[in-house]
């Protein structure tokens, strides 16, 4: 994909904006929940990411043939994505705050379109680059959260790291 998801994310707070314009205030309750919302997709995505750097990889998903390390452990344990987790979190939490199921409109077509066309590019560079230990922890770990829904084998779609 070239667009980075942050900016993706971005766009969807814009449309959220856009499709609430006029919406009432939020109320107080509103309010607390969508900043504990908020706080817990910061910090997951934040863990991951202090993870990714300590391990010396990369962050930049533009590029996922860059990746030097297989991080498995913390967020990476619950979730094979958790900065995405965390982006959707962020984007859920404003819809809450915004006060519309209009506002989830823009956090579903995030999900869908960093599901189905930033993730199985990165999905078949780690397991190219990774082989077995990346299959292995594909079956373990769900892309997002819940069940295990690993999809077809890697094998199908690989494509080799030069």
């Amino acid at each position: 994909m070239r667009i980075p998801p942050p900016v993706l994310a971005l766009a969807a707070a814009f449309g959220q904006r856009a499709l609430t314009r006029g919406a009432p205030p939020p109320s107080a309750v509103r309010t607390a929940v969508s900043v504990a919302a908020a706080a817990v997709s910061g910090l997951i995505s934040g863990a991951a990411a202090r993870q990714f750097a300590q391990a010396g990889t990369t962050l930049d998903p533009s590029d996922p043939t860059r990746v030097s390390v297989l991080v498995t452990t913390g967020a990476n344990s619950v979730t094979r994505n958790p900065m995405y987790v965390g982006l959707s979190g962020l984007l859920l939490a404003y819809a809450i705050r915004r006060g519309s199921w209009t506002a989830v409109l823009p956090v579903a077509a995030f999900v869908v379109v960093i599901d189905r066309l930033q993730i199985p590019s990165e999905e078949a560079a780690l397991s190219a680059r990774f082989g077995r230990d990346y299959d292995d922890y594909r079956q373990q770990v769900p892309r997002w959260l819940g069940p295990i829904q690993a999809g077809p084998p890697a094998e199908a779609s690989r494509t080799r790291i030069a």
